[in-house]
């Protein structure tokens, strides 16, 4: 089935942001878009607002007045759901309750055509369970956008039990139409992003409550290091804790208690202070006039060295060879050396490496390296301007301070952060890029839907299952292995797929 014709009548319904959103959405693509709410004057200051909005762009070049008011000229005010009759596709935006939303599609089987597509923007409630007791359950399909609707990409395209696989293949191609992202996603808890997104979260504020690093360096690593737009506590305070806490703990409960997706006891902390973020001024950070946020800690570097510092570096440096390039690059004299094991280099006395989910302490103990410092990952080491190092109890203040000041000759500044596994963006990633492989084994998306919908549903740098096979997927197993040795939870198990990816050398988009 093909994408909806552009004559075809869209009806959304809720003219709250998320709907006034997608109506805005259907009109730019071309469709006569009816707007219900039953709140009196909703929807008409909607179109007002949305008129508004408009014209910003046209003063930033975006549209011209003409394009404006022949989108404004395809939306139409409605009072009753029988004004939608005549409607091809339904876009249902309202409040997150089972009941009342079954209750309208009870409404819209009665007065629509038996071919109308009825879909849901639902983010969190089963597309089966809305489809139950229906007459024709198979039209019914999740169109979940992200806000705000006209400006970002991604739609998840959701099917339950009973959808025809021709009408989520016309939604799809009718998202597509509509200049967006569309990725078919099953009907599972959290469908793919709020699923797959919870580690972003759940890691950041675990790092946190063990005192590893505070958060404003933990948010300024997972930036510069990750590559990521916002960290997890100035993302969540711009949320809500109220929201992102309610998320969680649906996902958790959905899934019948499963500790990959247990809630913060911080983020609970905030939540039951009343602490929900900027909306009441004070969430992780205070947002009251005249409060400065914290900045990040940094690791101080010693005054230029008298002699020029000297690296040594392995014939192999795997994923740290776009680092040594960056030393080199800055003049640090960089020789390799054949006794070296992979992965490994020296500057002075102190060995660097790769954090490989060991904490530093053990790590040193295994391999019986007296002056250990690790690594934490990094999205592009000839670009970072900020990274995690940690050490073990062995190494000396003048073999940190080394590595710091040749980090500091090659433009790095450095957080020295408590011992802890996988560090801060290698835990991150490991744990985004696991819950990814458990979506895909689960049918929830296929391997590319998932690293789409997390780049265009939440601006991620790189998809977790694209980001694991840079990596390596073995090295990525074996930092989720490290971390459920670590912390004896099945909160870090490795996902079936990515440890059946792992030995059999495979990657997840194909060699």
């Amino acid at each position: 089935m093909s994408a909806l014709q552009q004559n075809t009548v869209v009806g959304v319904i809720g003219a709250g942001a998320m709907g006034a959103g997608i109506a805005q959405v259907a009109a730019q693509a071309g469709h006569s878009v009816k707007l219900y709410d039953n709140r009196d004057g909703a929807a008409s200051s909607a179109i007002d607002a949305m008129a508004k909005q408009l014209a910003k762009l046209v003063e930033r070049q975006k549209f011209t007045t003409e394009q404006v008011q022949q989108i404004l000229s395809r939306l139409e005010v409605v009072s009753s759901l029988n004004d939608l009759a005549n409607a091809g596709l339904v876009v249902e935006a309202i409040v997150e309750n089972v009941d009342v939303k079954k209750a309208i599609f009870d409404t819209l089987e009665s007065v629509c055509a038996t071919d109308c597509i009825i879909a849901s923007n639902t983010s969190s409630i089963s597309i089966t369970r809305l489809a139950a007791g229906m007459q024709h359950p198979e039209r019914m399909i999740g169109m979940h956008f992200f806000n705000p609707a006209p400006i970002m990409k991604l739609v998840e395209v959701v099917s339950g039990l009973a959808t025809d696989s021709t009408v989520a293949a016309c939604i799809y191609e009718t998202a597509s139409n509509w200049g967006k992202k569309p990725v078919h996603a099953a009907s599972t808890p959290g469908f793919i992003v709020n699923r797959v997104a919870r580690p972003f979260y759940a890691e950041s504020f675990r790092l946190c409550q063990e005192h590893v690093a505070d958060c404003a360096t933990l948010d300024a690593l997972i930036k510069s290091a990750g590559g990521f737009r916002m960290g997890a506590f100035e993302l969540t305070d711009m949320i809500g804790h109220d929201v992102n806490y309610a998320v969680t703990c649906s996902v958790f409960d959905a899934y019948y208690g499963d500790f990959r997706f247990q809630p913060s006891l911080i983020q609970k902390d905030l939540v039951d202070a009343g602490f929900l973020g900027r909306k009441t001024g004070q969430g992780f950070y205070s947002y009251q006039e005249g409060v400065e946020k914290p900045k990040a800690q940094f690791s101080p570097a010693s005054s230029v060295p008298a002699t020029p510092i000297k690296c040594q570096v392995s014939k192999d440096m795997g994923h740290l060879t776009g680092l040594v390039e960056r030393l080199a690059q800055a003049g640090i004299q960089v020789t390799q050396e054949s006794s070296l094991a992979p992965g490994y280099l020296k500057v002075g006395d102190a060995w660097l490496a790769l954090t490989d989910g060991r904490m530093a302490c053990e790590r040193a103990i295994d391999e019986q390296l007296s002056d250990l410092v690790l690594v934490d990952l990094a999205l592009d080491y000839l670009a970072v301007e900020h990274i995690a190092l940690s050490r073990s109890a062995s190494t000396s203040d003048k073999s940190f301070e080394d590595v710091v000041t040749c980090f500091d000759l090659a433009g790095i500044k450095i957080s020295e952060v408590e011992d802890s596994p996988a560090l801060v963006v290698m835990r991150t990633v490991a744990m985004l890029a696991n819950e990814a492989a458990d979506a895909v084994l689960q049918g929830v998306a296929t391997a590319e839907g998932v690293d789409t919908a997390m780049c265009f549903g939440l601006n991620y740098p790189k998809g977790p299952l694209a980001w694991a096979d840079s990596i390596g997927v073995a090295k990525v197993n074996a930092v989720l292995h490290q971390l459920q040795l670590s912390y004896g939870e099945d909160r870090y198990r490795p996902s079936l797929l990515m440890r059946r990816t792992a030995m059999t050398g495979g990657y997840f988009h194909g060699e």
